[in-house]
């Protein structure tokens, strides 16, 4: 009895995949068709040409990687990054900064106040 479960399963989402075509080709269609002849004075579409639409703008939007679904490449990418970023910047890419800070803005932050106390408004003459 339960034999060809598989078959009713690859029946279902075919017909779930042409449903969502139909949708959201339609949606895209009847969107374009409103809006884009009257503003832009461009072309209208027909049904496969707003599925075109919306096959390049996916390709060309989120790509096709198949590490993008992955929880686990967000992740990792989050910890390699954090990783990287967890001591802070060195002393050589503070100083760096401070004097092409100076350099700009004629100005030096104060030494004696930690970042985000408020205290960074000294002047020197």
């Amino acid at each position: 009895m339960k034999k060809h479960w598989w078959i009713r399963r690859i029946a279902l989402m075919l017909l779930i995949l042409v449903a969502a075509l139909g949708v959201f080709g339609g949606v895209t269609m009847a969107l374009w068709n409103a809006l884009v002849p009257e503003l832009f004075h461009g072309p209208t579409l027909t049904f496969w040409q707003a599925v075109g639409v919306l096959a390049l703008s996916h390709i060309l939007l989120r790509g096709w990687s198949p590490m993008r679904h992955s929880h686990r490449w967000r992740h990792q990418h989050w910890k390699s990054s954090a990783g990287e970023n967890a001591g802070g910047p060195s002393t050589d890419a503070r100083a760096r900064f401070r004097e092409e800070f100076r350099r700009r803005c004629g100005w030096e932050p104060d030494m004696d106040t930690p970042a985000g106390s408020g205290g960074g408004t000294s002047t020197t003459a």
